[in-house]
């Protein structure tokens, strides 16, 4: 995973959609050849194993509906909002490690709804403001950890996602370079005398 907080979103989003999902054959269907592996035949009514992306397909051709474990939804997003809110600001509420692809794909979905459904735009509104309220309270708990004079460790860190990571990572390196520079004035005459 990138150290470069947009690299590592799409890292996540990459690993997402290479990742094994199941789906349920809506209808029999043949094989499918696909460069470098073939999908199929499919059974209408069975469960098959496939990665995300080829469950997508599946799902626009009508052939098969993805089976989706932990759904992201507006509750499943309330709930997340008012852990979030709850926590002190030392402590990173642990969220499946998948959650901003999935968030992705669910805000752009209602947004697809939203265009084709003018009813679902208040859904699709309150999804992004819980989403955005969401980032921001991770963002400014994360911020904070990073410029703490320690290091993070153990269960703070593994509460955060890869591209959260990333950020928390970068900002430490940061903060812990400009404090030693204020606060270590002669350790850093030397370094640039080198």
């Amino acid at each position: 995973m990138s150290s470069d907080p947009v690299a590592s979103i799409k890292d996540a989003d990459f690993i997402y959609e290479n990742s094994a999902v199941k789906v349920v054959a809506n209808r029999d269907s043949p094989a499918i050849d696909l460069p470098g592996t073939t999908v199929g035949p499919f059974k209408e009514g069975k469960e098959y194993e496939v990665k995300f992306w080829i469950a997508q397909e599946l799902k626009k051709a009508g052939i098969a509906r993805i089976r989706v474990d932990e759904p992201l939804d507006l509750m499943t997003l309330n709930k997340i909002h008012w852990k979030e809110r709850v926590q002190t600001s030392q402590k990173v509420t642990s969220i499946p490690e998948d959650f901003y692809p999935k968030l992705r794909r669910f805000l752009a979905e209602l947004n697809e709804e939203a265009i084709k459904k003018p009813e679902k735009r208040s859904d699709c509104e309150k999804a992004k403001n819980l989403s955005d309220d969401i980032t921001t309270m991770r963002l400014k708990k994360i911020v904070s950890l990073a410029s703490s004079a320690r290091s993070q460790g153990g269960q703070v860190i593994r509460s955060l996602t890869k591209e959260e990571k990333a950020v928390y990572t970068i900002l430490h390196k940061i903060i812990s370079e400009w404090r030693a520079a204020i606060l270590n004035p002669d350790q850093q005459e030397e370094e640039t005398e080198q």
